[in-house]
């Protein structure tokens, strides 16, 4: 696999997560979705959960199995945030390795392409999900008013689109 294939998204979601609707899920055909945690679902720098994000769970959630897999290794702050949202949860994963990963998948019991890893980064959620063969969807970053973009993610979309990656909205 190319270097520009391994870090190209399926899906480039151009908004916030609670905007991948029924619709594209039925699109897509899937039947799961791995959802990162920090900027992906909830700011990194909060805990509260928006009224939006429960809401947009509480939609999807009949269409589709739900895992939430963090890189975080606050087992407190994931545990906090699946509980809210009655998630199964995996903290410490250590994307883009596949091994944690793998066992939200497998608990999911369904072929992994239809398997959405749905994130904000492309060198972790995005490159770990192409890595198993997962249906990948980049989303935009939920930040806090107070937070400005994190740079390192600057870095990612640039340097992935000097590989070749595509990262406008499909």
């Amino acid at each position: 696999m190319s270097r520009a294939k391994i870090l190209q998204p399926d899906l480039v979601l151009g908004d916030v997560v609670i905007h991948l609707t029924p619709s594209l899920i039925k699109k897509y055909n899937l039947k799961g979705l791995v959802l990162d945690v920090d900027e992906t679902l909830v700011p990194w720098n909060e805990k509260a959960l928006s009224p939006e994000l429960m809401s947009w769970v509480e939609e999807v959630r009949p269409m589709v199995d739900l895992w939430l897999v963090s890189n975080n290794l606050s087992e407190t702050r994931i545990k906090s945030i699946a509980s809210s949202l009655n998630l199964p949860f995996i903290f410490g994963a250590a994307k883009p390795s596949r091994r944690k990963l793998r066992q939200a998948v497998e608990a999911m019991n369904h072929p992994i392409e239809k398997i959405a890893m749905v994130g904000d980064r492309l060198f972790t959620d995005v490159l770990a999900g192409n890595r198993l063969g997962m249906f990948t969807i980049l989303v935009e970053p939920m930040v806090s008013s107070e937070t400005k973009l994190i740079s390192v993610r600057n870095f990612e979309v640039w340097l992935s689109q000097k590989l070749g990656v595509s990262i406008y909205k499909t």
